[in-house]
């Protein structure tokens, strides 16, 4: 059985190459321009997490969400489990009253992509202490914040803002030495959020792997 791709259709219609180019970038900065961002309402989701659960972000309405994007393939994730930074910034932030939700966005057969029973174990394996562990095998989750890399942070207000979006902390490195001496961004956040404030910086270049659409 042959398969004609939608885009073969339109070359057929004489549609060219380049156009079909252009429209693809098109709609890529156009949602790139969309992507959720510090001041804006939190895209609402609703995700199956690692024990089969759905979740979805309403349901903690009145309380401060963290979103952290991970792939335990990329180095720069490693770094801040092998050196316990994030398990860390978790403990702090759940005995807090934070949720916190951990989110695979690595499609099927690549980098990061895990099955629920190995999100656990790899969560037990850790130490770690999310919340949730959200699996978006689709992307659609990933996408509509504008997560572009493992990790990528979101920090979300009681009334469902985003407060603060970007890296986890100040050195974009995967050596423990200088991670131990970087600003923590999300517990500081965290800390502003608290005390009545705003986070200060809200926005910051997340760094790391390419989430794994």
């Amino acid at each position: 059985m042959t398969f004609v791709t939608r885009d073969r259709l339109l070359l057929g219609a004489g549609v060219t190459t380049a156009a079909l180019l252009t429209a693809a970038a098109v709609v890529s900065s156009t949602a790139a321009a969309h992507a959720a961002t510090v001041g804006d309402p939190a895209p609402a989701f609703s995700e199956h997490d690692s024990t089969g659960r759905l979740v979805s972000l309403e349901e903690f309405r009145g309380k401060t969400v963290v979103l952290e994007w991970t792939n335990d393939g990329c180095p720069y994730v490693r770094n801040q489990y092998a050196t316990g930074n994030m398990q860390k910034t978790q403990a702090a932030a759940v005995k807090d009253g934070v949720v916190w939700i951990s989110v695979i966005s690595s499609r099927p057969g690549a980098q990061g992509y895990v099955t629920g029973k190995r999100a656990d174990e790899l969560t037990a394996s850790r130490g770690a202490h999310p919340t949730h562990v959200l699996l978006d095998a689709d992307g659609s989750m990933g996408h509509a914040y504008g997560a572009k890399s493992t990790p990528d942070m979101f920090v979300i207000t009681p009334d469902g803002k985003i407060a603060y979006s970007g890296a986890i902390d100040s050195i974009e490195t995967t050596n423990p030495a200088e991670t131990a001496k970087a600003t923590n961004y999300v517990v500081a956040a965290l800390h502003a959020l608290k005390a009545g404030g705003k986070p200060d910086p809200a926005l910051t270049r997340s760094y790391g792997c390419g989430v794994k659409y």
